[in-house]
């Protein structure tokens, strides 16, 4: 493992004001709070895997940075995607330019774009449809019920690694499983899986009943969470908004009001995000806002850093990386430049 400090470095010497501060305040809460035996829990909305936060999420994984995750069913099978499918995919860089001809010709290619990349139909979509179906049959004919992630977190270590297109290490989706890590789904149906198991529950091919539900989801993360908060607490680091996030945040009121259970707090919360406050959306919801909910306390480490998630969160990773791989040093750093 590189036990350079640049990354880090960079961060504590230029990030000074604005939403650069905010991103070096996070960063360092974050070690703060991991070094002392914290744990985090990531909720990841948007497009993240397609625009392959694995790169660093994976390794961020591994290396204990992160031990639980929620995140939305396009997130969980685009990340299986970019592993089998990588080579086939195309960018398009002058996507702000396309005319309606422009995406009409991607479609009769049998591509389906997210903004400047795109995901091959065949390679990818029907593909992993060959290999999942016959699990879903299977657990049809023998009655048995598992959590979305689950047939996933399966099928991802069963591929043979000379199937794979893209990197292994940049795979999150590989690193969870690997490791096992407790993840949520949340309204996994709204994905392309989701639409493919749903035909298939149509066509009788597979029962939907083999699928838990999302109160199932959350039945579970009751213990996960009194599980993970033990010690120094978990805290939660949100890409987005939406309901990867407002799900699994809300355990903790819900352990202490509806299952009238002791329960930790949030150990600290950061936010990436570009929507504003006034619109009333969950994504643009302050921190103060979450406290009015039982969700976080006046005393939790809050961040919001109001900016690209494809931009600011590598780099967070990557400087805690950094720290995890030279922790003393990393401390010296920050020491240095925050006295």
């Amino acid at each position: 493992m590189d036990k350079n400090l640049h990354t880090l470095e960079f961060i504590l010497k230029n990030y000074k004001n604005f939403n650069s501060r905010a991103t070096r305040d996070a960063t360092i809460d974050y070690w703060r709070h991991v070094e002392k035996g914290g744990k985090m829990f990531w909720a990841v909305a948007g497009a993240m895997s397609s625009a392959q936060l694995g790169i660093t999420l994976a390794p961020a994984i591994r290396s204990g940075l992160i031990s639980g995750m929620s995140v939305t069913g396009a997130n969980l099978e685009e990340s299986l995607f970019r592993l089998v499918a990588h080579d086939s995919y195309k960018d398009f860089p002058n996507y702000r330019y396309f005319t309606k001809e422009d995406d009409t010709a991607i479609l009769e290619n049998r591509m389906r774009r997210v903004t400047d990349t795109s995901i091959p139909e065949d390679e990818a979509f029907r593909a992993v449809e060959g290999l999942i179906v016959p699990v879903w049959k299977k657990a049809t004919e023998d009655g048995t019920r598992r959590f979305w992630h689950e047939y996933f977190y399966d099928l991802i270590q069963a591929i043979d690694k000379s199937k794979h297109e893209g990197k292994g290490d940049e795979c999150w989706l590989l690193a969870a499983a690997e490791n096992n890590i407790p993840i949520v789904v949340p309204g996994y149906e709204d994905s392309t899986f989701g639409n493919i198991f749903a035909s298939h529950v149509k066509m009788g091919d597979a029962s939907a009943s083999i699928a838990k539900s999302g109160i199932e989801y959350m039945g579970a993360f009751y213990d996960q969470y009194q599980e993970l908060s033990k010690g120094a607490g978990i805290g939660f680091f949100q890409i987005g908004g939406g309901i990867a996030g407002d799900f699994p945040i809300c355990v903790v009121p819900s352990l202490k009001y509806d299952m009238e259970q002791e329960v930790k707090p949030w150990a600290y919360f950061c936010q990436i995000s570009d929507s504003t406050t006034s619109y009333g959306s969950y994504s643009g919801a302050t921190p103060n806002e979450e406290i009015t909910w039982d969700k976080l306390t006046k005393d939790t480490p809050m961040h919001i850093i109001e900016s690209d998630a494809t931009i600011v969160a590598p780099l967070i990773l990557q400087a805690l990386l950094e720290c995890k791989a030279n922790p003393k040093e990393a401390n010296k750093l920050i020491e240095k430049y925050t006295t």
